[in-house]
Formats: structure tokens, C-alpha cells, sequence
């Protein structure tokens, strides 16, 4: 018995190697939910920019839109796990996860890398509220009007949960279609606030006209250094929209790991880097698999426990 389970290791093992060095063999497929020129899409071609090298093959990515990330992951299972499509996950897609409303779960996935952890922030119109302090107390009893991108996602659920952690009046929410539009209507005083990404309002805080007031994040941003965080107002809201990558779970390791590596490289070049200091970001946004697996998981409880929080999920 204990040849016989020797010769199955050993099978394993060469059929691992096989694969890995048989890999890629075609074109790989990067499957993400946003639109052309949307954050995450953004995000994905910039990875895929140095990962073509790495890997020795055309990569491309389908853009699966609909049902909060749901078409895309869905749309991911049908495929084949032999690491020649990879999913761009966001925190959007714990939150479709977390609704149900995807046949997916974190078990049908296995994490490769991290691309992009970009802190939420509420941003005011400039001049209207002196500092953090003074932004809380103007919502302690009377509530403001928050601009978000969609409904059941992070922005609204960032905004929600700020005000009730804060013990502050319940915010209305204002959907928008995307994050350019929002800062827009945001200047044009259609919203009272904004939970956006930096990269969404950078003119508009480059104009002066838009002012971050709150970073929804342990650790203020290198971007934006005098701006406070929730933790240090006393508010305990972390969130972030994290932007990575991942594969079937029954992946070959080999090829795994030879993915990651690939994506890694790529997305610790000087390419990549520059992207993530032009929309206020630094290195430290880029991660590996066992990085990428505990926030995951973490990021789904979070995600979780915030809609039952709110009444999303009975």
C-alpha cells in the first residue's frame, strides 16, 4: 500500500511539473465586471502590460458586466482550471458573494495576487466644512446626502456603516453610475458627500473644488497625508476597494504558482508603480498569495457582518 502511495505522489508531482511546464499554452483570458476604463478595468490592463512578458503569451481581458460582479464570477466557473482565465475579485464581488446572488463562494477560488488597495473616502465640496471635527457634528442630527456608485456595495455600505458606528443620522443615498460622474455632481451640489477612490475626483481636488475630509482606513494615505482617518476620529469604518486576482481553486500549483510569480514581477515594475502613484497609491498595494488569501477571507466576514449589519441579509 505504501508503494502504491508513493507512485500516486510521485504521478502527482510529475503531472504537476507537466502542467506547469506546459503552461501557457494559449491565450489567457482576464475576466473582470467593469466597463472599458472603469478602476478595475484600469487595473487589470496595467497588470497585463509586464505579465504578457513574463508569461510568453497575448493575455486579454472579457469584461463580464452585470448583477454586481455576479455575470463575471458566474460566467468564471464555466471555465476551464487550468490557469488560462484568471478573475480580477474586488470587494464588490464579498458583497455579491455575501447577497447571494452569485453561485460562487471563496471556496471555488484559489488567490494569486493583489493589485490595488485603495482606501474609501468621503469628500466634501471644499470650503464648506472647516475639518473632520466639524463635518461629524454638522450629521450628528440632521442627515447629509451621500453620493455613491450603485446600491448593496461598498460605497453605500461605507457610508452606512460610518454613520452608525459614528452615532450619526442616517445618511441618504444618491446612486450614481460611476465615480467620474459622482465628483462631477458632487461639485455641482447635487450630493452633500461623496464616497469615492482618489483616482475618481483628481481633478476636481487638483481644481480645488472637491476636498477629501475622512479616509476610511487604519493609516492615513501617503497621497493624502493630512487627511484623518475614521480610526482616529474614534469611528471604527475600515473599507477599501481591493482589486486582485484569482483562480479556480483546483488549479494545478505549479501553474499557480508560476502565475503569481508572473503577476508579481509585473506588478512590482516601474510600470506598474507609476500607475499606483498616479492615482495616489504606493507599492505596498501590491501583494502575494498568502497576503491576498488572508485579506479574502477577512474581507468577506467584514462584508458579511455589514449587510446583516444593515438589513441587507436576514
Amino acid at each position: 500500500m505504501k508503494n502504491l502511495l508513493a507512485v500516486a505522489a510521485a504521478c502527482t508531482l510529475v503531472s504537476g511539473e507537466l502542467a506547469a511546464q506546459q503552461f501557457p499554452s494559449k491565450t489567457i483570458e482576464v475576466i473582470t465586471h467593469a466597463g472599458n476604463g472603469g478602476g478595475t478595468d484600469v487595473t487589470t490592463r496595467m497588470m497585463m502590460i509586464r505579465a504578457r512578458r513574463e508569461l510568453g503569451t497575448d493575455m486579454v481581458v472579457v469584461n463580464k458586466r452585470g448583477g454586481g460582479g455576479a455575470t463575471a464570477m458566474d460566467h468564471y466557473l464555466t471555465q476551464e482550471a487550468d490557469g488560462h482565465s484568471i478573475l480580477t475579485f474586488t470587494i464588490g464581488h464579498s458583497a455579491t458573494v455575501a447577497l447571494g446572488k452569485t453561485e460562487m463562494s471563496l471556496d471555488d477560488v484559489r488567490p494569486i495576487a493583489r493589485g490595488t488597495d485603495d482606501p474609501q473616502i468621503l469628500m466634501t465640496r471644499c470650503g464648506i466644512y472647516d475639518d473632520a471635527q466639524a463635518f461629524i457634528a454638522a450629521q450628528k442630527n440632521d442627515p447629509l446626502t451621500y453620493g455613491t456608485t450603485h446600491l448593496g456595495g461598498i460605497d453605500d455600505v461605507s457610508a452606512f456603516i460610518f454613520a452608525r458606528r459614528g452615532e450619526l443620522a442616517t445618511p441618504k443615498i444618491v446612486p450614481f453610475e460611476g465615480g467620474g460622474e459622482l465628483a462631477t455632481q458632487l461639485v455641482a451640489g447635487a450630493v452633500d458627500v461623496a464616497v469615492l477612490n482618489l483616482a475618481e475626483a483628481g481633478s476636481q481636488i487638483d481644481a480645488g473644488d472637491v476636498c477629501p475630509v475622512v479616509v476610511l482606513a487604519p493609516e492615513r494615505m501617503s497621497g493624502l497625508p493630512d487627511v484623518a482617518t475614521a480610526q482616529e476620529l474614534g469611528i471604527d469604518a475600515n473599507f477599501s476597494t481591493v482589486r486582485g486576482f484569482v483562480v479556480h481553486a483546483d488549479t494545478p500549483d505549479d501553474v499557480a504558482t508560476k502565475i503569481e510569480d508572473a503577476l508579481l514581477n509585473a506588478m512590482n515594475h516601474t510600470v506598474y508603480r507609476g500607475f499606483l502613484t498616479s492615482v495616489g497609491l504606493d507599492a505596498s498595494s501590491v501583494a502575494g498569495a498568502d497576503v491576498w488569501g488572508n485579506q479574502l477571507t477577512s474581507m468577506q466576514s467584514d462584508m458579511d457582518a455589514a449587510l446583516r449589519e444593515l438589513g441587507f441579509i436576514e
